[in-house]
């Protein structure tokens, strides 16, 4: 049986709508916090329970019969998430699964500025502790962040940001379906993968200029200094932790670590990724 987590997110439920394509619902199970928001998919066959990484007790009967476990990571910031994410991992292999895989990120290190990749480069060493096969999914950035970076940027002319760099923004419809190949074609993707990016680098400047060429209204780039940029989001309601941790994503970006591309995801898919500039358009139209 295949074991999912976070299957009513924006990459857990995208994962499972991919899975139940190569395989039977009844071999298809869930782990979500909320069983109601996860009655579609007990409607069409897979089993639905309870699971909570901060209430480990839970992952034993979410996770019972599992032959491979998808641990999407927690959404959770701090050290909680890496407590979280070794909770499902050591629930995974107590119910006896004999793969465990983990949605991390391309940047994962020790040494990252962004604080999300210390928590996957933590959990990637726990897997390999465990002498359980695991894949850690090393996932590209995803495109669907634009949606804040951008704001209202078409509105008012002008993308307002930290100073940045090159991203390989990559669509959570792609990186779902590598992940339901990894789980149903044996061998395609084991222990770290490579980077499972979109093949182009965007900073904020050709982002600016794609909102411009799609709207025809003219989209500057400003750059402003990283603690003005932080007053401002906590004086409009931004918690200051959250400014932080967002803060760590533009000083990573601008250090490059996200300036990495790799050709793993097309072949996969067997077809080009999608296109981060359909992304942008999609999110300059609503």
């Amino acid at each position: 049986m295949f074991v999912i987590t976070g299957a009513t997110g924006q990459l857990g439920s995208r994962i499972v709508d991919q899975l139940l394509t190569r395989v039977p619902a009844e071999a298809v199970a869930v782990s979500v916090r909320d069983v109601d928001r996860a009655a579609h998919l007990a409607d069409r066959g897979v089993r639905v329970r309870r699971g909570d990484f901060t209430e480990p007790a839970t992952l034993a009967h979410a996770f019972a019969g599992a032959d491979q476990v998808l641990i999407v990571s927690a959404a959770i910031r701090g050290g909680g998430a890496v407590d979280a994410n070794r909770a499902a991992a050591d629930a995974a292999r107590v119910a006896g699964a004999r793969r465990i895989l983990y949605t991390s990120h391309q940047a994962a290190a020790r040494d990252s500025l962004f604080p999300a990749q210390l928590t996957h480069a933590a959990t990637e060493e726990y897997l390999a502790t465990l002498g359980t096969a695991f894949t850690a999914l090393r996932n590209g950035f995803y495109a669907s962040a634009l949606q804040f970076a951008i704001g209202d940027a078409v509105r008012t002319g002008r993308l307002v940001a930290p100073a940045d760099g090159p991203v390989s923004w990559t669509a959570h419809a792609d990186l779902a379906e590598v992940a339901a190949v990894a789980l149903t074609r044996e061998g395609a993707l084991d222990g770290i993968t490579p980077p499972l990016t979109a093949p182009h680098l965007l900073d904020l400047e050709a982002v600016a200029g794609v909102l411009t060429d799609h709207t025809g209204r003219t989209v500057s780039r400003v750059v402003v200094a990283d603690d003005e940029w932080r007053s401002t989001a906590v004086a409009r309601g931004m918690p200051e932790a959250a400014a932080d941790f967002t803060l760590g994503m533009y000083r990573a970006a601008r250090r490059g670590e996200f300036a990495v591309t790799d050709p793993t995801l097309e072949t996969l898919l067997g077809r080009p990724a999608t296109p981060v500039r359909s992304v942008i358009e999609a999110i300059a139209a609503d």
